[in-house]
């Protein structure tokens, strides 16, 4: 082809030295190849785009508690995550003069769904005995909300293992089951099966 031979003739004419013109061959290749790679890559408007990141919205957490006792204003309330015992009384108009907080950790945090209850003061679920044995229950006592001397009528249970039922009421929040009592030191199934029909939650 006459391109060709222009080019040839070209080359032949050219006055570089041997290495000259292999350097100039070398660099012709390079700039060729360049070409070619920029040519076929894909652009950029063509690139696949990331996924949008997805927004999650962010609610605050919140916890359902029922505040019922020697309260102004008994009811159920949605508390913050992380509120204290003290944070749904408040709200549920503080406690009634003469209430009875002594059982009540005030400073727990508290769990979805539980009951928070304060006790009238001189409150009693039982009728006192003037004999020295100990009184019998009317009613099925209140594991959740007994005091020590409440807990300590119950077949089997002595002032000790009662202190230990309300110190871990007050650590842990209230029993979910009644069989939950058993995770107190002290009392096992055998134990247990004395008292479980006169107790309630």
């Amino acid at each position: 082809m006459k391109i060709l031979e222009d080019i040839r003739f070209w080359w032949d004419e050219l006055t570089f030295s041997h290495t000259q013109k292999r350097s100039l061959l070398i660099i012709a290749a390079v700039v060729v190849v360049a070409s070619g790679a920029y040519v076929v890559r894909p652009h950029a408007s063509q690139e696949i785009a990331a996924p949008p990141l997805l927004e999650i919205e962010s609610s605050t957490a919140t916890v359902v508690v029922d505040v019922a006792g020697a309260v102004a204003n008994p009811g159920v309330y949605t508390l913050p995550a992380n509120s204290r015992v003290i944070d749904a009384i408040t709200a549920a108009g503080n406690i009634k003069k003469g209430a009875d907080t002594s059982d009540i950790n005030l400073a727990r945090i508290i769990r979805d769904g539980e009951q928070v209850y304060v006790y009238p003061k001189g409150s009693k679920s039982y009728s006192a005995s003037s004999s020295k044995a100990k009184s019998v229950p009317r009613g099925p006592i209140p594991i959740n909300r007994a005091s020590v001397k409440e807990l300590d009528l119950l077949d089997g249970i002595g002032p000790v293992i009662a202190g230990r039922i309300v110190a871990y009421r007050n650590a842990n929040g209230p029993f979910i089951t009644l069989e939950d009592i058993m995770k107190v030191s002290g009392i096992g199934e055998a134990k247990f099966a004395q008292f479980k029909e006169k107790i309630t939650l």
